[in-house]
């Protein structure tokens, strides 16, 4: 059973950093595109990264510049670096691996809250 998991959420002060995670259980991360979402209260899941094979990662607009995306093929790993964290950025972060025509899987979530 394929399973996505998230893992480096939690509470910091605006201004600071995380780090999320993502590993998996049946999927390999080298062969597939690896997103992450997120979605505050009250609001819609939006896209905030995207690394998909060799091709040059991709971020929403509200996060260029602050988040890098990377990937850890030995350890089938994603990363999610966050800094400079604003308030706006709470909400649950998703990963998800997919594979056009093939599989499409996310993760349960972690949750990051950034105070003021």
């Amino acid at each position: 059973q394929v399973q996505l998991v998230e893992s480096g959420g939690g509470l910091v002060q605006a201004g600071g950093s995380l780090t999320l995670s993502c590993t998996s259980s049946g999927i390999i991360f080298s062969r597939s595109a690896v997103d992450w979402y997120r979605q505050a209260p009250g609001k819609q899941r939006e896209f905030v990264a995207s690394i998909l094979l060799d091709i040059s990662p991709d971020y929403a607009e509200s996060v260029q510049g602050r988040f890098v995306i990377s990937r850890d093929n030995a350890k089938n790993t994603v990363y999610l670096q966050m800094n400079s964290l604003e308030p706006e950025d709470t909400g649950i972060y998703y990963c998800r691996a997919w594979r056009s025509g093939d599989y499409d899987y996310w993760g349960q979530g972690t949750q990051v809250t950034v105070s003021s």
